[in-house]
């Protein structure tokens, strides 16, 4: 059973016990951060569907401003990738990016990285050929799968007809509409509802003009994960209560079935905590950046 921590008072969910760490309190957020002591000071941030190394600009900045080390990944694709969504037929192309950025750390070097949303499917993708470079995942309202599962699985299992998501989603089919889609867009006049229902105005607009279309088959592709390699990382979720995209049920689903070393709640967050919580947000991660194996 996972230990778990809010960022704001409330009652557990029942069978978790809370940790005694509050990511609110002012003396955690004011206190100096000792690199020294930190197994890395490194973190690498993969986002999700959709978005790019964009949407992690308060993130970067915030970490930055306490001496940490930070990459963001534009996947392929996304972001300013040159590459078209529609063009990506795999999981392993798609995370070319991270893949190719955790090939060329140096020996002994590790980074803890951040997967949100589809970003978790693909950290969890490194965590498997790359355990040992990865000190920590974080996975941030994120796909958390189980070996031999999907992220079009994980969205299926909370899709009903009313489903936000499923309302949003826009097929494109590049290869003509006799064959399978290619890639997802989300409908701009939902996306607010569906991604950023508590998140300031001026990131709606960045977001609009900024994200790009899914790749399909990737969100197709049943992850390969084991216990000798992907296993042996450790791995925090956050939770986002407010989320209209993969919902707090859906969420504390996938933390029961695979439960990570402990569960964080961000309160008031919606499906883009790096917008809606992004102190919030900072003061967890580096939290999480403190705690060593003995924690």
């Amino acid at each position: 059973m996972p230990i778990r921590a809010t960022d704001g008072p409330g009652s557990d969910p029942p069978g978790r016990r809370s940790s005694t760490t509050n990511p609110d309190d002012p003396l955690l957020w004011y206190q100096d951060v000792k690199h020294d002591d930190l197994e890395t000071s490194h973190f690498v941030l993969v986002h999700g569907g959709g978005f790019g190394a964009w949407c992690w600009y308060k993130t970067i900045a915030l970490l930055e401003e306490c001496s940490f080390k930070v990459t963001a990944i534009d996947l392929t694709g996304s972001g300013i990738h040159s590459s078209d969504a529609n063009s990506i037929t795999n999981l392993s192309q798609y995370v070319k990016p991270l893949t190719d950025f955790l090939e060329k750390l140096a020996e002994g070097e590790k980074v803890i990285l951040v997967g949100h949303d589809f970003g978790g499917a693909c950290i969890a993708y490194a965590m498997e050929l790359f355990p040992l470079k990865i000190s920590k995942a974080v996975f941030l309202a994120a796909a958390m799968l189980k070996n031999g599962q999907s992220t079009l699985d994980m969205f299926s299992q909370q899709a009903g007809s009313d489903d936000l998501m499923r309302q949003a989603q826009v097929f494109l089919y590049a290869n003509g509409n006799d064959h399978p889609p290619t890639a997802i867009d989300l409908d701009k006049s939902l996306l607010k509802d569906l991604l950023f229902n508590q998140s300031p105005s001026k990131d709606v607009a960045l977001a609009s003009v900024s994200m790009r279309p899914i790749p399909f088959a990737p969100a197709l592709e049943k992850l390969s994960l084991s216990d000798k390699k992907y296993g042996t990382v450790r791995r925090f979720y956050i939770e986002t209560p407010e989320d209209n995209a993969i919902s707090i049920t859906h969420q504390q689903s996938m933390i029961n079935a695979d439960p990570p070393e402990r569960v964080f709640r961000l309160k008031g967050a919606d499906h883009s905590p790096f917008f809606s919580k992004p102190q919030a947000l900072h003061k967890i991660l580096i939290e999480i950046s403190k705690l060593s194996l003995t924690a």
